[in-house]
């Protein structure tokens, strides 16, 4: 289990596949990397993954094509920004909402608005499980936990703060050319 708040952002350093799924291999900024046990499980952008190899400032996950096909990490390549946090210690301060680590959808980006110091994103997600997105309810994003600021049929928005902006990787979230081609999420 999970609390949404992320404590630090890494970078993929290369994907390697295996067997149909793939090797991941990333860069912490501060999480130490020694410190981690193998077996141990870190929320690498909202997915539940498995530590299998750690050393010289990498930690290495291995990804089945199930996982890779029902999230974004199938689109990882070297340099994209993750999201990690370790799992709850059951005498951990629970400061966000509880989370699995097991994603249901992949949104994408509509839209991204200033307001106020932060922004306001809108993500568009899928008829089945829109009907489970409620206005002031918590929903993870990308690993972040958020509360749903609105929702439509087939959308929900959250209000970001300047620190959600600055130590996850939604402060980089746009929207792409194209309808609904925005950023996966």
């Amino acid at each position: 289990m999970f609390t949404g708040l992320v404590s630090d952002m890494g970078v993929v350093e290369r994907t390697t596949p295996r067997q149909g799924g793939a090797r991941l291999t990333l860069r912490p900024r501060a999480l130490p990397v020694e410190a981690l046990a193998p077996g141990e499980s870190i929320a690498c952008s909202g997915v539940c993954l498995t530590v299998v190899e750690r050393g010289g400032g990498l930690v290495s996950f291995d990804a089945v094509p199930e996982t890779l096909a029902r999230t974004t990490l199938g689109g990882w390549r070297p340099g994209t920004a993750v999201n990690l946090e370790r799992a709850l210690a059951l005498s951990d301060r629970l400061g966000g909402h509880l989370v699995q680590g097991h994603v249901d959808a992949v949104g994408q980006v509509v839209s991204r608005t200033p307001e106020g110091q932060g922004a306001r994103l809108r993500v568009a997600l899928p008829a089945s499980i829109a009907p489970l997105v409620a206005e002031k309810g918590s929903i993870a994003v990308d690993g972040v936990s958020l509360t749903v600021a609105a929702v439509g049929r087939d959308w929900f928005e959250v209000a970001l703060i300047p620190e959600t902006l600055a130590r996850t990787t939604l402060g980089e979230a746009r929207p792409t050319a194209g309808a609904r081609g925005g950023q996966r999420l």
